[in-house]
């Protein structure tokens, strides 16, 4: 496994925190999301090995023993490999993912049962939000969803938007240029075709769209503070582009 650099902590919007863990050998980031709040709520778990970072970045925000959910898109080892070790130190925290993810995957894999959540479905941590987005398929697997808190309109992205590099944790900039080089540059390795283009595609990245979010949490690269609604809409062309 790769090495990171020590995490970063950023509030991206107002008790949504993105924790950066730049991988130099990758040259690439790995970012988690914490919203604190009355029930705090962690967005993508990180790798096992890292997962010593990520509990320290976390611990600068809150008692990570407090955490109450536990969500992930898909069931992939930066998504949520270190689901188990964040479920020991949070004895109150229970995984959130799509329901096809808690039946082919959770069920068996965590110490814990899962939440299963359907497209539509409502989760209330207190002051916010969310509401559970199915995108399967997209970004990748069977399973994949996405979560987007309603309240402040911040939609929890995985590896969509994907970028290069050690870049800001947060930019008002056009991402458009840097996710079409990413996505060419995967195309031309040995992970071509990481995200499936399917006759769904443009439907869920419109429907995404559609919801008109303010803030974009992004995995990989920077999230982007704006007009989401156009970002989807851009993307949507881009991976046509590249993947259709």
């Amino acid at each position: 496994m790769f090495d990171f650099d020590t995490p970063t902590v950023n509030e991206i919007a107002p008790d949504v925190f993105r924790i950066g863990c730049y991988a130099p050998a990758l040259d690439l980031q790995f970012n988690y999301f914490l919203v604190r709040d009355d029930a705090p709520l962690l967005f993508t778990t990180g790798y096992k090995s890292s997962f010593p970072l990520v509990q320290q970045a976390v611990a600068q925000v809150m008692d990570p023993a407090k955490l109450r959910y536990i969500a992930f898109s898909h069931f992939e080892s930066d998504e949520c490999g270190a689901l188990n070790q964040w479920l020991e130190v949070a004895p109150g925290a229970e995984p959130v993912c799509s329901l096809v993810s808690a039946m082919v995957n959770i069920n068996d894999f965590a110490i814990r049962p899962p939440k299963g959540m359907v497209d539509g479905e409502q989760l209330n941590t207190g002051k916010y939000q969310y509401r559970f987005c199915s995108t399967a398929q997209l970004p990748h697997g069977w399973d994949a969803g996405l979560l987007y808190e309603e309240t402040q309109g911040t939609l929890f992205c995985s590896d969509l938007f994907h970028q290069g590099g050690n870049v800001d944790a947060l930019t008002e900039s056009d991402l458009s240029e840097q996710v079409l080089a990413a996505m060419q540059q995967m195309q031309a390795g040995p992970l071509a075709d990481y995200i499936p283009y399917t006759k769904q595609t443009d439907r869920i990245l419109n429907r995404l769209a559609d919801l008109k979010p303010k803030t974009l949490a992004i995995m990989h690269g920077s999230s982007f503070a704006g007009d989401g609604e156009q970002a989807f809409r851009d993307l949507s062309t881009a991976m046509k582009s590249v993947f259709g």
